[in-house]
């Protein structure tokens, strides 16, 4: 096994990390093995034609493709050598690259062509990284019990809602007595766009997607779920293993955000968090935490991936 190999390299671009053929292909086949057993599931019930509710939503809501997921890519900065590197060569933005190897012998690989990747995602890149940094710098703001769901269902009948196979766990009536009788805060705007009208008005936020960079925080369920967002939208300038490590906390947040959700998901097997008890939201509160935590370690490592495509050193506060 080598050691990655640190050179010289212009402002704004990765250190190289030169990796042999069997290395970066052992990691590649564990990426693999990792991917298939999160999404077969997911691809056998796509052929049987059977939807549901939570498992299913990472496919349906982001547009990231289970193939893509499994497509292993080794981040910035990182050159791939062998004859089966060279295959990648016909995929977007990969280009020769010449670095020096463990032997302090020059190479040639295969690697991210930072400069093609900057020129058309660049942008996309300097928000998320505006984004990440100012939602590192908040506090985790906890308590919204999960509202957000409740108020995408407020004074609609069961089939006028998103998942109308799946029953309301306290009725049409008993949600609404639910949504009016809390105090509704989201911050977030692509769950605060999918609130009924008639729920809107009772937000205590107007967010919106100019001021999302200003309200995101790191305490919101759908901010963390979109750390595995972001990292796709930088693929392939960022690890494989980061975006499944994205992927599988945006799944575990995914359950709670369902759990707590006004549906009675006791069909699929889910214990519901019953956040109109002081119980539950003692329960929901504790779960948010977590999720906070490892959504902040995941941010930075996020950051840091980022760092070599808009020239800073990035690190989310870690």
């Amino acid at each position: 096994m080598n050691t990655p190999t640190a050179i010289s390299t212009p402002a704004g671009s990765a250190p190289v990390a030169v990796l042999e053929q069997q290395v970066w292909q052992e990691r590649e086949a564990r990426h693999h093995e990792r991917v298939d057993a999160l999404v077969a599931g997911h691809l056998e019930r796509r052929r049987d034609r059977v939807a549901h509710p939570v498992e299913d939503f990472l496919f349906t809501y982001y547009s990231y493709k289970p193939s893509q997921l499994r497509r292993w890519y080794p981040g910035a900065g990182v050159v791939l050598l062998g004859e089966a590197a060279r295959h990648r060569l016909d995929e977007r933005f990969f280009t020769e690259i010449r670095a020096t190897g463990p032997d302090g012998d020059p190479v040639v690989g295969v690697g991210l062509d930072l400069e093609a990747f900057t020129a058309k995602r660049g942008s996309t890149a300097r928000f998320v990284v505006s984004l990440l940094t100012a939602v590192a710098s908040r506090p985790a703001h906890l308590g919204c019990f999960g509202l957000h769901e409740w108020a995408m269902v407020y004074r609609r009948n069961q089939d006028e809602v998103r998942h109308s196979s799946v029953p309301l766990r306290l009725g049409a009536e008993g949600t609404d007595r639910v949504v009016e009788s809390h105090r509704i805060q989201c911050s977030h705007y692509d769950a605060f766009r999918f609130f009924t009208p008639e729920a809107r008005p009772l937000n205590r936020l107007r967010p919106s997607r100019d001021t999302q960079i200003e309200l995101d925080q790191p305490g919101c369920l759908h901010a963390t779920m979109d750390l595995y967002k972001w990292a796709y939208k930088l693929a392939p300038a960022v690890p494989g293993e980061l975006l499944v490590d994205c992927f599988e906390l945006a799944r575990d947040v995914r359950e709670l955000d369902m759990r707590a959700s006004p549906y009675d998901l006791s069909g699929y097997g889910y214990e519901p968090v019953r956040i109109e008890t002081a119980q539950g939201k003692a329960e929901y509160m504790a779960a948010q935490e977590d999720f906070a935590e490892r959504g902040k370690v995941l941010r930075a490592r996020l950051l840091a991936a980022c760092a070599p495509l808009v020239g800073t050193t990035a690190t989310g506060g870690e």
